[in-house]
């Protein structure tokens, strides 16, 4: 069985570059985290691809996410690779540097306690806010509210999770933050306290 720690756990076959991850942190098989940050706990699996990010405690990042789809350069003559990956094609030229800040200049902002459906695609320049739920196949293109579930293409809030005082409990209640053996304490609280009446759970599209 596999044991998480402190040490982030990353498959033989992902792969992390200039990135930083919290503590009992996974990166899946297959995926790619680049130039981005994972807090403590936070997870992605299957083929998941996050670039230019920052990614809170906690956040549920399902198989096949896009989190920043690279844009191309589409005011120029061209939207190829090679008028700014050039150094690839042209012996003596460099990759167009300007290029790759623009595109660091956007980047993508997720909060704590997420869960990102299987296939969405976050794009850059997008703030998830705390507790929210993105649906399968989503396409994000504006930011997304705190404890609020968006689906569709383009994404779309179609309700929130709970009402907004007992959001705001749970906002200032920060469990994210607590120790490690706070939350072992707590287990049995997270596995059995319905916020609201305890309902048939609901797929999300």
């Amino acid at each position: 069985m596999k044991k998480l720690s402190e040490t982030p756990f990353v498959h033989e076959t992902a792969k992390v570059t200039q990135s930083t991850l919290g503590r009992y942190t996974e990166v899946g098989a297959h995926c790619h985290v680049a130039y981005s940050t994972m807090g403590d706990y936070s997870y992605c699996v299957g083929g998941t691809q996050i670039a230019y990010s920052d990614i809170g405690k906690f956040s549920n990042i399902a198989a096949n996410v896009r989190i920043y789809a690279s844009m191309h350069p589409m005011e120029r003559a061209s939207l190829h690779h090679f008028t700014y990956r050039s150094a690839q094609y042209f012996e003596g030229e460099e990759d167009d540097a300007a290029f790759f800040e623009w595109r660091e200049s956007t980047p993508i902002s997720i909060g704590h306690d997420t869960w990102i459906g299987h296939g969405a695609v976050i794009m850059p320049g997008v703030t998830i806010g705390n507790g929210a739920i993105i649906g399968s196949n989503a396409v994000v293109t504006k930011d997304v509210a705190d404890f609020a579930i968006a689906v569709g293409v383009p994404a779309k809030t179609i309700r929130q999770r709970f009402a907004d005082p007992i959001a705001a409990r749970l906002d200032a209640l920060k469990w994210w933050d607590w120790s490690h053996e706070q939350l072992h304490l707590a287990l049995p609280d997270f596995r059995t306290l319905a916020i609201e009446p305890r309902h048939p759970a609901t797929p999300i599209p």
